[in-house]
């Protein structure tokens, strides 16, 4: 199985579909020596919400590198973010622009299928049932895509990112109550900045299953490496973790305990 999911006793369900980091024996060979470093995972984000699985919350994470097959995109390949660069299904580039494959080795189209056939449609298949699940039991689901990135990424975006960044698909993803609720649990502290619907206002995962009117609410949230971890080189970091699991416990309590209107 290249995921694991826990399934959790509340409507709440956080997906993780970054922090794998594992490429199959059968495909290393057409990738570079950094590539096979898989330095854009989400590191360590399974680890640091680890607690929310004592708060009810179900987790559905996958155990292969996005440098695979990128679950937060589109099986059409359809840019994320039209205008500026992006990263594809099955990503071409690392976060700084240069090649991840060796020459002549980039997938074809039936490679890449393959991989979504084999990876990505399993993954979207246990969200979707999940989500159905819960929804049937609770009256409602709530999705929590998680997800973290470097501070600064030249090739993708201008500047240094907020250290939270929530998406919410300019509101189409969940109720306007709910994304106020995290906005206020944001803007109520002052150690950690923040902007909602930002560079990043949720990806694939996010705008495909966040359905507020059939009861389905979704939210992302990109959260800078500086929060939690040391970006260079990329380490986890105990004290940084400490310092903001309690934010993280407050904003994951408030999607696990909103109800709709």
């Amino acid at each position: 199985m290249s995921f694991t999911l826990h399934r959790g006793r509340t409507p709440l369900l956080i997906s993780f579909p970054h922090v794998g980091t594992q490429i199959p024996a059968d495909q290393r060979a057409r990738y570079t020596e950094r590539a096979l470093q898989v330095e854009d995972t989400d590191w360590f984000l399974d680890r640091l919400y680890a607690f929310a699985a004592d708060l009810g919350a179900g987790m559905i994470v996958p155990t292969q590198s996005r440098y695979l097959v990128d679950l937060n995109r589109p099986s059409e390949n359809a840019p994320m973010y039209p205008g500026v660069n992006n990263t594809e299904l099955c990503p071409t580039r690392h976060f700084t622009g240069e090649p991840i494959y060796l020459e002549g080795q980039v997938p074809d189209e039936a490679e890449i299928q393959r991989r979504v056939a084999l990876y990505w449609r399993p993954y979207h298949q246990a969200l979707q049932e999940e989500l159905a699940r819960l929804k049937g039991e609770h009256g409602h689901a709530v999705l929590f895509d998680a997800h973290s990135i470097k501070s600064e990424l030249p090739w993708l975006f201008d500047g240094t990112l907020p250290h939270m960044n929530l998406g919410t698909a300019h509101g189409a993803a969940c109720a306007a109550s709910l994304c106020d609720q995290l906005s206020a649990v944001l803007a109520a502290q002052e150690r950690y900045s923040h902007v909602v619907n930002g560079r990043f206002k949720g990806g694939h995962i996010t705008r495909h299953f966040g359905r507020p009117s059939d009861g389905v609410h979704a939210v992302q949230l990109e959260m800078c490496w500086r929060a939690y971890m040391d970006e260079v080189p990329a380490r986890w970091n105990d004290a940084r973790a400490a310092e903001v699991t309690p934010l993280l416990t407050q904003l994951v309590t408030t999607l696990r305990d909103w109800r709709p209107a």
